[in-house]
C-alpha cells in the first residue's frame, strides 16, 4: 500500500464535513495534488467542487473520474487514531476512500505519456443530498471541460474485496424522498370534537402507501417505500394534536415508475385530507435519479478488470440506494462500478464503518487501466 496515500486517506477521514460545506477538504485536495503538476486547478464548483485538469499534447477524449467530497450527519463510534474530529459528521460512506483513489491518480498522470487527450479529476460536493452532481452540471466551469466519458466507483461492503461490481443499464435505484404535511385544528384532549386531530388520517395513509409497493427486485414495477420518521403531536395528555408529518422515501427502478407512484401519493393525500378536514401539503426533496450506465463504458470497466485479473462480478439487477452520479449518466456517456469492500464490514453508513485501505491499490489500477485503454490507443 502506497503510505502517503494511506495518509491522506485518514487525514480526510479525521477532518469530514456535511454536504455543501466541504471546503476545507477541497482544500485539502489541493493542496495533495499541487505537488503533481496538474495543468490546471478549478475550485469552486458546482459550490465547494473542485477539478484537476491532466491535459496531454494532442486533441482526444476528454476522460472525467468523477468522487465525492462530503461525510454524513452520524456520530462516529471507532476508537482508532484517525477517528472523526468533527462530532456528529463522519465518513461512513467512504468518500474519504473514493477521494483518495481519485487523488492518487494525481502522480501517476502527472508522469504519463499520452499523446492526446484530457483527464479530469473531478472531486463533487453535496453527493449525499442529492444535489452536489446537478449543480455541478449546472456550473459552466464544468461544463466546458466537456468530458466525453465520466467514471466512477463506490466501495460495496459484503461483496467480496477487490471484486469488481458492472452492470449495464441501471446500476442504482431512482429515489425520491417526500414529507406529508397535515394541518387540522387543536383542542383539549377532553374535548376532540372541537378540534380536527390528524391521527385517523396518519394511520390511514400509513396503510394506504404501503400498498404502492411493489418488493420484487427483479421486477421492472420494483417499488419500496421506506417510512423514516413520523411526528404527531407532543407528550401532553391536555391537548389533542393538530399537525402531522409523515416522511418517506420511494426507490424504483426506472423513472416512469417513480412518476406512477408519485401520482398515486397526490391522490392518496388529497382524499384522506379531504375526508378528515385537513389541510394538506406534500414536499419532494433529495432525488437521485436512476444511474444509467452506458453499455461500452461497462465494456471498458470489464476489459480492465480482466486484463488486470481483478475477479469481475456482473451483478444480475439493480442497487437499490441512491446516488447522485445518475446526473452525469442521463448528459454523458458515463458508468459507476462497485469495488467489494469485504463479506465481513459493517454496511454502508453504519456508525462503526471505516473504508478499507486496501482498496485503495485496487480503484487505482482500475482507473489507470480506462484512461489507458481510451488515450493509449
Amino acid at each position: 500500500m502506497n503510505k502517503t496515500l494511506v495518509q491522506l486517506r485518514k487525514e480526510l477521514h479525521k477532518n469530514p464535513e456535511l454536504s455543501g460545506k466541504e471546503h476545507n477538504t477541497a482544500k485539502r485536495i489541493v493542496e495533495f495534488v499541487k505537488q503533481y503538476n496538474p495543468t490546471e486547478i478549478i475550485s469552486g464548483i458546482g459550490g465547494a467542487g473542485v477539478a484537476i485538469v491532466y491535459e496531454f499534447d494532442k486533441n482526444g477524449p476528454t476522460i472525467a473520474i468523477r468522487c465525492e467530497l462530503d461525510a454524513l450527519p452520524i456520530i462516529e463510534e471507532n476508537t482508532f487514531a484517525h477517528t472523526s474530529d468533527n462530532y456528529g459528521v463522519s465518513h461512513k460512506c467512504g468518500h474519504d476512500g473514493h477521494m483518495t483513489i481519485v487523488a492518487g491518480l494525481a502522480e501517476w498522470l502527472s508522469v504519463a505519456k499520452f499523446n492526446k487527450g484530457k483527464v479530469v479529476l473531478l472531486f463533487q460536493p453535496a453527493e449525499e443530498t442529492g444535489k452536489g452532481a446537478a449543480m455541478v452540471l449546472e456550473d459552466e466551469q464544468f461544463l466546458n471541460l466537456n468530458p466525453d466519458y465520466v467514471f466512477a466507483l463506490h466501495n460495496l461492503p459484503g461483496e467480496k474485496m477487490h471484486s469488481i461490481i458492472v452492470k449495464s443499464g441501471f446500476f442504482t435505484a431512482t429515489v425520491q424522498s417526500f414529507k406529508i404535511q397535515l394541518k387540522g385544528k387543536k383542542s383539549h384532549a377532553s374535548e376532540p370534537e372541537n378540534g380536527v386531530n390528524p391521527a385517523m388520517a396518519v394511520a390511514e395513509l400509513i396503510q394506504i402507501i404501503a400498498t404502492f409497493e411493489k418488493p420484487n427486485a427483479h421486477s421492472t414495477d420494483f417499488a419500496i417505500l421506506t417510512p423514516i420518521c413520523i411526528d404527531l403531536g407532543e407528550k401532553n395528555y391536555g391537548i389533542s394534536p393538530e399537525n402531522a408529518e409523515l416522511h418517506y422515501t420511494i426507490r424504483t427502478w426506472s423513472g416512469e415508475v417513480m412518476n406512477v407512484i408519485e401520482g398515486k401519493i397526490k391522490q392518496a393525500v388529497s382524499e384522506v385530507s379531504s375526508t378528515h378536514k385537513l389541510k394538506a401539503e406534500i414536499d419532494w426533496f433529495e432525488f437521485f435519479p436512476a444511474s444509467d450506465n452506458n453499455s461500452e463504458c461497462v465494456a471498458l470497466i470489464e476489459k480492465v478488470a480482466n486484463l488486470n485479473q481483478v475477479e469481475l462480478v456482473k451483478h444480475p439487477k439493480s442497487l437499490k440506494f441512491g446516488e447522485d452520479f445518475g446526473w452525469f449518466s442521463s448528459k454523458y456517456k458515463s458508468a459507476i462500478f462497485g469495488l467489494g469492500a469485504g463479506h465481513n464490514q459493517p454496511a454502508l453508513h453504519h456508525s462503526d464503518y471505516d473504508f478499507p485501505d486496501e482498496l485503495i491499490d485496487t480503484g487505482l489500477l482500475m482507473f489507470k487501466g480506462l484512461v489507458t485503454e481510451i488515450l493509449g490507443k
